[in-house]
């Protein structure tokens, strides 16, 4: 199965303050192996960044000044996508944005079936810090090139956190009890479930090949 992991970053927080997308980051893996596709781009969101989210990732005003609209890139996008299963770390932030971008230049939301890491982990790990970076801490993923936020860069390393979580030598991980996990949608105030995908057999077989010839074996 093809699954892509997807990241975004943004000029703010919140949509509703209007704050805009300027870099979208997509990695395609196959049975939880990497394929080597991806997609990328950074945007000129027609606004400035905030002084915070500059903080983060590091792209000012003048250099996305010159950079495609969301509008130009788009079907590029969404061809990459397709419907595909999407990986995303905190997907109510991305999706928030992803569907207001789209909506802005008239075209649907985003109905693609979604997992969210943030959720797994949290089940997985309650009362831990379940950022990304703590995640690459806890399954030893060397995450030293992070030094600022990058689309691309951390879905590089969600591959590897994905993967992790979906260990089944894990315990606590307890697919059954966590089938539908409820979430808002920040443009309509509708509550809708994301399901978590319990992986196939042959997704496993796979993952634990992939483990054993490019990842440190996890000792927590």
């Amino acid at each position: 199965m093809k699954e892509i992991i997807l990241d975004t970053e943004t000029t703010g927080l919140s949509v509703k303050d209007g704050h805009r997308i300027v870099e979208i980051g997509c990695v395609e893996i196959e049975n939880l192996i990497p394929t080597k596709k991806s997609f990328h781009c950074y945007l000129n969101p027609e606004r400035k960044v905030s002084e915070k989210a500059l903080a983060v990732h590091g792209y000012s005003d003048d250099f996305l000044s010159n950079k495609k609209k969301f509008k130009e890139i788009v079907d590029d996008f969404l061809k990459f996508i397709e419907d595909r299963r999407l990986i995303i770390h905190n997907a109510e932030f991305d999706l928030s944005h992803l569907n207001n971008e789209l909506k802005i230049i008239g075209r649907e939301g985003i109905k693609n079936e979604v997992v969210d890491t943030l959720v797994l982990a949290r089940n997985k790990f309650p009362g831990s810090s379940t950022s990304l970076d703590a995640l690459c801490k806890k399954y030893r993923i060397d995450n030293s090139n992070r030094e600022q936020h990058s689309a691309l860069v951390d879905c590089d390393l969600l591959v590897k956190v994905y993967i992790n979580l979906l260990d089944q030598k894990e315990p606590t991980l307890d697919f059954k009890k966590s089938d539908n996990v409820k979430t808002e949608n920040f443009h309509t105030n509708v509550s809708y479930f994301k399901k978590v995908i319990k992986p196939t057999k042959e997704e496993l077989i796979n993952h634990q090949k992939y483990i054993k010839s490019s990842l440190k074996k996890n000792f927590f």
